[in-house]
């Protein structure tokens, strides 16, 4: 049986990859499933994986939610199956890259906003066609969108269903990085080694608050983080000596 998401670990990041490239990676409730699994056991992991990647085996990210799964009426195996699964990663403790190629669309995007970064190829091609087939969000699109890119720009892709190009979802705020295609993966690579060499301490403490602060009034935020922050990290004597010694070499 073909596995519907791979995993592949290396120099502590995990990399989830969509594996439905006949079908444009379409999400499916399998898909989810395996998808769910891998969550989970993430979320354990965090001594030995400090980032997650999210991308697309074959041509694309993902084509959006599977339309033929909908049209015949799909059986969740839990209500909101889908929606609490990419909360899930949205949560996870680990930073999440999203990385786009391809389409990602509706379905799709909603799973790449749960993304802490997107990283966008050039070819890249981002929509939101709920309007389009007379459907309305149920993944999180109505809530991370306007969040990314600003309530009335979202208003924009909601309403008009236009596509965007990895370098207009760049400009627009939807992705942080927007990469030639042919240096995707070499970029993707850099950005990840320069994110693991930081304190997946810090990464995880950042993470929890800029979770738990979004949506606070500022000084309720501040409060949070004055007084309930996780203070220094187990390695945080050892990378201060170890930058001191380096300083004192170069000297």
């Amino acid at each position: 049986m073909t596995e519907l998401v791979l995993r592949r670990d290396a120099e502590g990041a995990a990399t989830l990859s969509l594996n439905r490239p006949d079908k444009l990676n379409a999400l499916n409730v399998a898909l989810f499933a395996e998808l769910e699994a891998h969550i989970a056991r993430l979320k354990r992991q965090t001594d030995t994986v400090g980032l997650v990647i999210l991308r697309g085996a074959g041509r694309c990210f993902s084509a959006g939610h599977d339309l033929s799964d909908i049209a015949t009426g799909e059986r969740l195996p839990a209500p909101h199956f889908q929606s609490k699964i990419i909360e899930r990663l949205a949560n996870l403790p680990q930073p999440v890259i999203t990385a786009v190629h391809g389409h990602c669309y509706t379905g799709a995007l909603e799973l790449a906003l749960a993304g802490d970064i997107i990283v966008a190829a050039e070819g890249a091609r981002f929509a939101d066609t709920h309007a389009k087939w007379a459907l309305t969000p149920v993944w999180g699109m109505s809530q991370r969108l306007p969040r990314r890119v600003g309530p009335y720009k979202a208003r924009e892709m909601m309403f008009t269903c236009r596509t965007y190009s990895g370098r207009e979802a760049a400009e627009i705020g939807l992705a942080n990085i927007c990469v030639p295609d042919n240096e995707f993966d070499a970029q993707l690579e850099a950005l990840s080694a320069q994110i693991l060499a930081n304190s997946w301490f810090s990464h995880r403490a950042n993470k929890r608050l800029l979770r738990d602060t979004d949506g606070l009034p500022l000084e309720a935020g501040l409060a949070r983080e004055v007084y309930y922050g996780e203070g220094r990290g187990p390695d945080m004597e050892e990378r201060i000596a170890g930058f001191s010694s380096k300083t004192v070499k170069q000297a």
